[in-house]
């Protein structure tokens, strides 16, 4: 089977990349589903896909990125317009799941594609509801913690020794975990004594623990610090245009004052090290841990 495959993909190198993408782009359209149904604690299952006005939406409007085309926007059974973002998202995680295809084995690959469905679902649902649920936090810890010790190339280990490097796997996994979370919990509580405010949900401390389980201690450290300097040129970047944009004639809080979600950032953070700079922010690690306690 793994031998027609190969053969497969040696004659038609564009076939399994562009599977990749048409399947993230339809687990693209179940992740609206989720997004649009968990906060609010209903079915993902059923019932089937509906309009705002309560009509089943029929298969051939439903197909991922290009019914919004087809429809521009609206809804076949009443006009109503519908946001844009459905197809965004579809093609944003089917780019995402094109791009771990192209980067890793097909192993990696398939854990990458579970730990960007994570992502994408709880950056949309904290930037709607200011939460991320249990099942996108802890269930994504567990998932990760399953995932590192029987897919071992998750951390970058894949031997000889393959019960040693399922565990050590494993370990690396549950360090990213700790460490990840650990590092949320601080910051949010020394924040809160500054502040003397809540500066952090404790979802966000479950999530930095889920993104650890999956890229390990490197990898959480870059998405809470990579995570802040993001906010940090998004804050800059809406100072920068804030002169030019009418606010509302209710809004008299403007930015400051209001909760930011800081889940989509540490979500970016994960992401990026993840998929670009994962070699880059290991061997820089190594490097200060070799001038720190001088090993060679």
């Amino acid at each position: 089977m793994f031998s027609e495959l190969a053969a497969i993909d040696e004659h038609f190198p564009w076939f399994f990349t562009t599977l990749s993408f048409i399947f993230g782009a339809i687990v693209g359209s179940f992740l609206n589903v989720c997004i649009y149904r968990i906060p609010t604690e209903k079915s993902i299952v059923s019932p089937s896909s509906r309009c705002a006005c309560g009509s089943p939406i029929a298969w051939y409007d439903n197909i991922p990125i290009l019914s919004w085309f087809v429809l521009r926007g609206r809804a076949r059974c009443c006009g109503r317009p519908f946001s844009i973002r459905y197809p965004f998202v579809e093609f944003l995680t089917g780019v995402l799941f094109l791009l771990c295809w192209i980067y890793f084995p097909p192993a990696k690959a398939l854990c990458g594609w579970v730990f960007v469905s994570i992502l994408v679902s709880s950056t949309f649902i904290d930037l709607d509801h200011m939460i991320i649920p249990d099942r996108f936090t802890i269930g994504a810890a567990v998932a990760g913690l399953i995932l590192s010790f029987f897919i071992p190339s998750l951390h970058g280990q894949g031997g000889d020794m393959i019960l040693v490097d399922n565990l050590r796997s494993f370990i690396l996994s549950s360090i990213g975990l700790m460490i990840g979370s650990a590092t949320v919990l601080w910051i949010a509580l020394i924040s809160e004594i500054i502040l003397r405010k809540e500066t952090m949900g404790f979802g966000d401390v479950k999530f930095m623990g889920a993104i650890g389980a999956f890229t390990g201690w490197e990898g959480s450290l870059f998405a809470i610090f990579g995570g802040a300097i993001i906010g940090t040129a998004g804050l800059i970047l809406f100072l920068i245009v804030r002169p030019f944009i009418r606010a509302k004639p209710d809004d008299e809080s403007g930015l400051f004052g209001r909760a930011v979600p800081f889940g989509p950032m540490l979500a970016l953070g994960g992401l990026i090290y993840f998929l670009f700079l994962h070699e880059q922010i290991d061997a820089y690690f190594l490097e200060n841990a070799q001038m720190l306690f001088g090993s060679e």
